[in-house]
């Protein structure tokens, strides 16, 4: 950056850098008259010397500034930094660049800002991409986030074993609610049981009919069942409903 003493004007050329963004005081070679360099002077400067460098490697493929004349007195100011390689290209101008585009970014980097792009999107249309892939329905649930295709819910299950007495058969007693979760009514499916020992093994499975042909939104109906016989050996039982809603008459 060039430097002019305001009592002589005296011109100096010194580095940027050398003053430093806060600015510095420098005192004249020639008259010996001290001035202070604002921060404004070595914005300015910086961006006159990262221009003219630009202009080198341009032209000449030379990103090496000028020699410094000799004369001018700098004080307070630190060791001078090192000087760019032969041949880098410096920045176009005085403030770095806070933008890359895409081409800068690693493959797995940019894999990773897509993912995130279409996460609100995977997150709101959690139900059309459950039924295109049901795999995925597992992922919702673990991040709190369950799908029900159904509309329906199984709520207040209550199970107990009766074991045989005079002759009776043991039973086993399954009761609960169906809820319609849905905007509108759906097909009530079969219900089925399935016991299961103590590695949760499944031993058998039992069905209950449904309670009701379809239910509508916030709508519940109450079904129970007794079997007899359930598996000695049974530890723990699931309620689910069936695959398939059966036809009903």
């Amino acid at each position: 950056m060039l430097i002019v003493c305001p009592a002589c004007a005296s011109e100096y050329r010194i580095e940027a850098d050398r003053v430093g963004m806060e600015g510095r005081s420098v005192r004249c070679a020639a008259c010996r008259e001290t001035w202070f360099v604002s921060p404004a002077d070595v914005l300015a400067g910086r961006s006159a010397e990262l221009d003219a460098q630009w202009e080198a490697v341009a032209e000449t493929g030379s990103g090496v500034p000028a020699p410094e004349p000799p004369g001018a007195v700098v004080e307070n100011v630190p060791p001078r930094p090192a000087r760019r390689r032969p041949g880098a290209a410096p920045p176009p101008s005085g403030k770095p660049s806070r933008r890359r585009g895409m081409a800068g970014l690693s493959p797995a980097r940019a894999a990773t800002l897509a993912l995130l792009a279409a996460l609100p999107l995977a997150l709101l249309a959690r139900t059309t991409v459950v039924r295109a892939m049901p795999q995925t329905a597992g992922l919702y649930a673990r991040i709190g986030l369950p799908v029900n295709l159904r509309g329906l819910e199984l709520r207040d299950v209550v199970a107990f074993r009766t074991p045989a007495v005079d002759g009776m058969p043991a039973r086993l007693s399954v009761e609960g609610d169906v809820l319609g979760v849905a905007a509108h009514a759906v097909p009530v499916p079969v219900i089925e049981v399935e016991v299961r020992d103590a590695d949760g093994r499944p031993l058998r499975v039992f069905t209950i009919p449904a309670p009701r042909p379809t239910l509508e939104a916030a709508e519940r109906a109450r079904f129970g069942a007794r079997f007899d016989d359930p598996p000695a050996e049974g530890r723990a039982i699931e309620v689910r409903f069936a695959a398939a809603a059966p036809a009903h008459p």
